[in-house]
C-alpha cells in the first residue's frame, strides 16, 4: 500500500466495517497502527469523518411512514425555515435545493396521523408560501454511502 492513497483505502475500510478495530485496518491496509491512528485523526479533524453512527432501520422501530415534503418559502425566510426544519426530530434529512421548491425535508413518521400532525405544525409557518407532500410507497435504497475511487486502480 501507497501513502498517497492511505486516506481514501482508510475511508473505504470503515465504509465497509465502521466498527473496525485500528489493529484490524492496520491489517487490512498492511501500514501501521500508529499511520492508522494518525490518518484517522487527520480524517476526523479535517471534517471528513464527522462521527460514527449505527445505520438505524426505522421501519423495524415503528416509524413506518416516510414523506417527501417540498417548499416554497419566502426568500428572506430561508434560513429561519430550514432550521426550524431541523428542530422536528422527525425530520431526517433537509435540504435548500434549486428548481421548483425551496426545500425538501424528508420525515419519518410512526403512521399517517403522526405524519399529518407533523406536516401540519411544519405548515402553519407563514412565510411557507407553497408545499407539497409525497408519501413513500417503497424505499427502494436509503442511508447508502459509495466506496471512494482510488487513483490507479481500477
Amino acid at each position: 500500500m501507497t501513502y498517497e492513497n492511505l486516506d481514501t483505502e482508510l475511508v473505504n475500510a470503515l465504509l465497509g466495517d465502521g466498527r473496525a478495530s485500528l489493529r484490524s485496518l492496520a491489517d487490512e491496509l498492511d501500514v501501521s497502527v500508529t499511520t492508522v491512528s494518525n490518518h484517522l485523526n487527520d480524517l476526523e479533524a479535517s471534517g471528513v469523518i464527522r462521527g460514527y453512527a449505527p445505520v438505524v432501520d426505522y421501519d423495524a422501530l415503528g416509524y413506518d411512514v416516510t414523506a417527501v415534503v417540498q417548499l416554497n418559502v419566502d426568500g428572506g425566510a430561508l434560513p429561519g425555515i430550514t432550521d426550524r426544519l431541523r428542530e422536528h426530530e422527525q425530520m431526517i434529512s433537509v435540504y435548500e435545493v434549486t428548481g421548483e421548491y425551496d426545500v425538501v425535508a424528508i420525515g419519518k413518521f410512526t403512521d399517517t396521523d403522526d405524519m399529518n400532525d407533523e406536516i401540519k405544525a411544519v405548515l402553519n409557518d407563514p412565510d411557507i408560501l407553497e408545499s407539497n407532500t409525497s408519501v413513500v410507497l417503497n424505499a427502494v435504497t436509503e442511508h447508502e454511502q459509495f466506496e471512494l475511487p482510488v487513483p490507479g486502480e481500477g
